[in-house]
């Protein structure tokens, strides 16, 4: 029974986050979670226990005597966060370098493919998709469970702030191409090229985020 409990916590979990990070679930709306158990089809233990993960990573607030709400998008708290990540992604750069296994880096090579296809589509929501494997793929191979844990709270907040702003902000196939570049560095087990191009990709992302406070 826990084991299809949290298959359906993870379904629950993704479904609900895209929806948040694309603003189908706007910054500041109030959820229910019965209506969620019913538009998703899943009970409401699962959803209970995604919208507790989201909490964690900062994408939802718990109010007491309230309910749940859809966290605002604030840039002062990103760059903020941006400071803390820009260290941990140079970790799990380096580390994933080291530690992926043949089999991983095919898959850093697949991505950086999907990567650059997202930006020749102008499709935003393919990248987005895109991102979150590479986030999750990059952390596990790292094989560091700190770097991981911290990771995963900064996630979900950096790609809803991306996918809001960067029509405004930033090209696409620009952050294509620096997210492809590190993973393709990674699967070529080139640690100071993937270091470099983790900060490239980081220093892209805080410009976007100061470009961001003029809108």
């Amino acid at each position: 029974m826990a084991r299809i409990e949290q298959t359906l916590t993870d379904k629950a979990y993704e479904i609900i986050e895209e929806q948040i990070i694309t603003q189908e679930l706007a910054p500041g709306e109030l959820l229910s979670e019965k209506l969620l158990s019913q538009e998703l089809n899943i009970g409401r233990t699962p959803v209970r226990e995604a919208l507790q993960r989201l909490a964690q990573g900062g994408l939802v607030n718990i109010l007491p005597r309230r309910g749940i709400m859809v966290s605002e998008i604030n840039v002062g708290a990103q760059l903020r966060m941006l400071e803390v990540r820009k260290e941990i992604e140079r970790v799990l750069a380096r580390s994933a370098t080291q530690r992926a296994t043949e089999k991983e880096r095919e898959q850093f090579k697949k991505l950086a493919s999907q990567f650059r296809q997202s930006a020749v589509q102008e499709d935003d929501l393919l990248f987005m998709r895109v991102d979150k494997e590479f986030n999750e793929l990059i952390a596990k191979t790292a094989r560091n469970e700190f770097a991981e844990k911290a990771i995963s709270l900064m996630s979900g907040l950096s790609r809803r702030f991306f996918y809001n702003f960067y029509k405004e902000t930033a090209n696409l196939k620009t952050s294509a191409d620096l997210h492809a570049k590190v993973a393709e560095a990674v699967a070529s087990k080139k640690i100071d090229q993937a270091m470099e191009a983790s900060d490239n990709l980081m220093a892209h992302i805080v410009e976007l985020t100061k470009q961001a406070m003029d809108y």
